[in-house]
């Protein structure tokens, strides 16, 4: 992955560009443009503790892309990112705009609760004018009925029609005294027959060696954050689709997933620590 140049990009109103922001540094770790050199900085000290955060980072954002191409194609044109952070390198509305050129009829509504992902989001689709069909929702995707009682989600989604909700790298955050499996559910409810879920998840999986020790000392260090990280294996994440059937080819890793392309030896070695699956509502 090449890296990005140093010239800073337009900021928000308001917002600190002094202090490292989450979602700024995911964006780095995806090769965006939205960071600026204090994210870079910290994501460069995350990197040199484990290795692979950029490539599973990267795995993460191109299944993504292929569960929205693939949810086009099935004909779905709502979309719902939780945890969305900077909607930028390769985000949904990227996607649907490269699939289906600038007249379509797809709707996107982005969630986060963090305020720099919101306001980084509202500049880059005001400038982009995807506002009329894409856009955010300040809101913890914990707390399922502000995010799907929101005016603004209200008016841009149609809950009577297919929508693809996507539960992408989020669960993570969403720990055990979080109630889990209820706020999936709740979520799930709320859609109609014919919608997707769409869930990646962070997992030791069949790690072994320093990637493994990496990915731990990573927990560890969000484990003394107000956002602790909470892995979950295969059998945890199963639960979360109930009784929808899974879209072929089931749960399985990131790049295994419709796969478009072979993987290098940085890829296949990042490749155990997430599980992901997509499922049709009846």
């Amino acid at each position: 992955m090449t890296e990005q140049p140093d010239a800073a990009p337009k900021a928000p109103e308001g917002v600190d560009v002094e202090k490292p922001s989450a979602a700024r540094v995911y964006d780095w770790y995806l090769g965006g443009k939205q960071n600026w050199a204090v994210d870079r900085e910290f994501g460069k000290r995350v990197e040199q503790q484990w290795s692979l955060v950029r490539p599973g980072a990267k795995q993460n954002r191109e299944f993504m892309n292929r569960v929205v191409k693939a949810a086009l194609a099935a004909g779905i044109r709502q979309f719902i990112d939780l945890g969305s952070g900077v909607p930028t390198a390769g985000n949904v509305h990227e996607v649907i705009d490269a699939e289906l050129g600038a007249d379509h009829n797809a709707k996107v509504v982005y969630v986060d609760y963090e305020p720099v992902a919101v306001a980084h989001a509202t500049l880059i689709l005001e400038d982009e004018a995807a506002t009329d069909w894409a856009g955010i929702v300040q809101a913890d995707m914990r707390t399922p009925k502000a995010v799907l009682n929101d005016p603004r989600t209200r008016e841009l989604i149609d809950f009577d029609q297919p929508v693809c909700l996507m539960m992408m790298a989020v669960l993570h955050f969403v720990g055990p005294d979080d109630d889990p499996d209820g706020i999936v559910r709740a979520y799930r409810d709320k859609l109609a027959p014919g919608s997707w879920l769409a869930i990646s998840q962070m997992s030791e999986g069949d790690g072994s060696g320093p990637a493994l020790e990496g990915l731990r000392w990573f927990v560890e260090q969000y484990r003394k954050t107000s956002n602790p990280v909470w892995m979950r294996d295969r059998d945890e994440i199963a639960p979360f689709f109930a009784d929808w059937p899974l879209l072929e080819p089931g749960i399985t890793h990131l790049p295994d997933w419709r796969p478009e392309h072979e993987l290098n030896a940085v890829e296949a070695e990042a490749r155990p620590f997430a599980w992901c699956g997509v499922a049709r509502k009846p």
